[in-house]
């Protein structure tokens, strides 16, 4: 009697333990793992702040402006590549362009022109054009004009300036804390980039008075 009783209860446990066994089976085919919504949403927020972390890793080295004074031109440098260049107005020789190292520090669309308290709201007849990229050197900037034919030649109060559709390219392609060097020489570099010397006397005849309304 005592060995049939053992046995009887072996058998129940066995079947115990396989029911219990055929469950978690079933369970774990027709329910797959969830994990807990804070869990999840821990989760997630790590994997945005990840790919911040990369975004922000690989954003574009800082770009480099080159003014070179001589030429009268501007180029926007990136590494080893110059991507874009532009003709620009410089300072006329009683109020010259600044030479030295710079770097971005606003930019402002569509800017007010405020000068010895006269107000000019942004518009065609802004002195600074349609765009301000000020510079480190307080009261100087890179900017748009409302005297075109000024363009390429020494005429400003000591900014540079350029046609309102080239300050409105150059403009997208920049941000705070670019560099910007202004060379009042031309050099190896300001060669490479601008090519072949400008003539003296092309340079003489284009120093023109400063316009009394433009910067």
């Amino acid at each position: 009697m005592e060995r049939r009783a053992l046995g009887e209860t072996g058998k129940r446990a066995q079947t115990l333990i396989l029911a219990a066994l055929t469950f978690a089976a079933l369970s774990a085919v027709a329910s797959p793992s969830i994990a807990h919504p804070s869990l999840a949403r821990t989760s997630l927020n790590q994997n945005v702040s990840a790919q911040t972390t990369n975004t922000d890793s690989v954003a574009r080295v800082r770009r480099m402006v080159l003014v070179s004074i001589p030429d009268r031109k501007l180029a926007v440098i990136e590494g080893e590549n110059v991507l874009a260049t532009f003709p620009v107005a410089v300072g006329a020789a009683w109020t010259p362009s600044p030479t030295g190292e710079f770097q971005i520090v606003s930019r402002v669309a569509n800017p007010w022109y405020y000068h010895r308290g006269s107000v000019v709201p942004s518009g065609k007849d802004n002195p600074v054009g349609t765009r301000w990229l000020g510079l480190s050197r307080p009261r100087y900037g890179i900017h748009g004009t409302n005297a075109p034919r000024s363009i390429g030649h020494a005429a400003s109060h000591g900014c540079i300036r350029l046609r309102n559709r080239d300050v409105e390219r150059l403009f997208t392609m920049l941000q705070v804390g670019d560099s910007v060097e202004i060379r009042g020489e031309r050099d190896e570099q300001v060669a490479q980039v601008f090519g072949s010397a400008a003539d003296d006397s092309t340079v003489a005849a284009a120093e023109v008075p400063a316009e009394s309304i433009g910067q």
